[in-house]
């Protein structure tokens, strides 16, 4: 079972970070899933399923929306330092923040480390592991453009959440498809979202 870390942070776009949810635990993987007070909100204005605050109310409402267990999803919360997360000897070797806040790529930029989100991203770029970010966000400043160009440098990949048009998207949920899939190509995870060019 392949192990990933999962955040959700408070930039718009709660829809890829959902549906990324729902496609890892599809294909069976384990997820280590945490969520920022701020994502919270954002969940709450953008779908009509606010999710509850709580760890423990969290899992058990991911749970029964995904059909899944609570060995296969574990929800950690923002000060978990004990999480599997928090170390670099258990941590899963794949993270990814999506969406990704431009207020969470300066601090993961900085190597913050003041809850554990960023924790498990400083963790999994100190171990040289891969680490996924997908910014929303628009125009950007010099200030977010200097800090992706860092984290990229550092060995994070950066996947702002532009999808493409050349498959002629028909609704918002294909739109979301679209780049919920190249971030599954990234992670090496089989999907049916979206073939891959000249397929």
């Amino acid at each position: 079972m392949k192990s990933v870390t999962l955040a959700m942070t408070g930039a718009s776009g709660a829809q890829y970070g959902l549906r990324l949810l729902e496609c890892l635990l599809a294909a069976g993987c384990q997820v280590h899933f945490m969520i920022s007070k701020a994502a919270l909100l954002v969940v709450a204005t953008e779908t009509d399923q606010p999710l509850p605050a709580r760890p423990n109310a969290l899992l058990a409402h991911l749970c029964e929306r995904f059909s899944c267990t609570p060995e296969q999803l574990k929800v950690h919360g923002p000060e978990d330092w004990m999480a599997a997360v928090a170390s670099g000897s258990g941590a899963p070797s794949s993270m990814v923040v999506c969406p990704a806040s431009t207020g969470t790529l300066s601090a993961i930029a900085c190597g913050a480390s003041n809850n554990l989100i960023e924790r498990a991203a400083d963790v999994a770029l100190k171990e040289r592991r891969q680490l996924i970010l997908v910014p929303r966000e628009m125009p950007l400043s010099a200030i977010h453009l200097q800090h992706m160009l860092s984290l990229t440098q550092m060995g994070a990949t950066i996947m702002p959440a532009s999808p493409g048009f050349y498959r002629q998207p028909q609704s918002v949920a294909d739109l979301v498809d679209f780049v919920v899939a190249r971030i599954l190509d990234h992670l090496g995870i089989e999907q049916s979202l979206l073939p891959r060019w000249g397929e």
